[in-house]
């Protein structure tokens, strides 16, 4: 099955940079894009907002514009539209599920915008299986050139971060773009210590330099099955948001791992994913477990 790449738009100026970067991400990658506009129907007595077909219309109207600007810059890519009528997060997650990966438009710095108002973005980031890609309204095809790197969280065992590795790594060769894998570490409380951990530490030589061989064991399956994408190993010490973040500023796309959580008031994304996406100027990918 030959899963497209799949756009969600809304008419913003983010969905439609969005639109583009999944357009680009296809020719790439050599699959269809499919072009997905939520909407739902909205009768008023008072202001004659058309019936259902009415509405549906205008809908498609919308879509199609940036879908023909679309086909006229790659006529190679098969481009499909579907404008389905219900709620977003239902239809984003469904649409997700058949995708290689979701593209939404990002405002950042704030609340993320246009589809995902209020707690919808957290609720698709959750609910999607596939990874899902969020876009600025500035962003531009010059920023995927040679110097920009593709930047990836990694933390925990190996297989903690695997997927978002592999995403990293598969976009990259693409690309022919450089991997930079970044490992956080910060000091744990006394009383995380035990005889085992110490031994570990021991064996070694310090913190550092476990977190260092952590990171290359971690990145070794994928050094192997890409051997031509040049990888940078960079482990330091600070939070994981704000060591990417502190190297974002020459990434051409980041890519963080989903940790999701259920709390009181409802899901929550991770505090790393949540602070990259919304401080983070280039793309950024939130790549669910594997």
């Amino acid at each position: 099955m030959t899963r497209p790449i799949t756009a969600g738009i809304d008419g913003t100026e983010e969905s439609l940079a969005a639109l583009d970067w999944a357009a680009r991400e296809a020719v790439r990658r050599g699959l269809p894009l499919r072009v997905v506009h939520a909407w739902r129907f909205e009768a008023h007595d008072t202001v004659d907002t058309g019936d259902r077909t009415t509405q549906e219309q205008w809908v498609r109207d919308a879509a199609g514009e940036p879908v023909r600007t679309v086909r006229e810059r790659h006529p190679e890519l098969s481009v499909t539209t579907d404008v389905p009528e219900g709620d977003a997060v239902e239809m984003l997650t469904a649409v997700a599920a058949e995708a290689e990966m979701l593209v939404l438009g990002s405002r950042g710095h704030g609340r993320i915008m246009g589809f995902l108002v209020g707690s919808v973005g957290q609720q698709v980031i959750v609910g999607a299986r596939r990874p899902v890609v969020f876009v600025r309204a500035g962003d531009q095809p010059s920023n995927e050139v040679a110097g920009h790197e593709i930047v990836v969280g990694q933390q925990g065992d190996p297989e903690d971060s695997a997927a978002a590795l592999g995403f990293a790594f598969e976009t990259a060769a693409r690309r022919g773009a450089t991997v930079r894998a970044v490992r956080a570490w910060t000091l744990p409380p006394v009383f995380a210590y035990s005889p085992a951990s110490l031994q570990l530490l021991d064996d070694a030589g310090g913190l550092e330099p476990y977190e260092q061989k952590a990171l290359v064991a971690a990145l070794a399956p994928w050094r192997e099955r890409y051997p031509d994408v040049h990888v940078v190993e960079h482990v330091e010490m600070g939070s994981a948001g704000q060591v990417l973040l502190s190297v974002a500023g020459t990434a051409q796309l980041m890519v963080v791992g989903r940790r999701a959580r259920r709390t009181a008031v409802g899901t929550r994304i991770g505090s790393v994913a949540y602070g990259v996406l919304h401080h983070a100027d280039c793309p950024v990918a939130v790549v669910p477990p594997a």
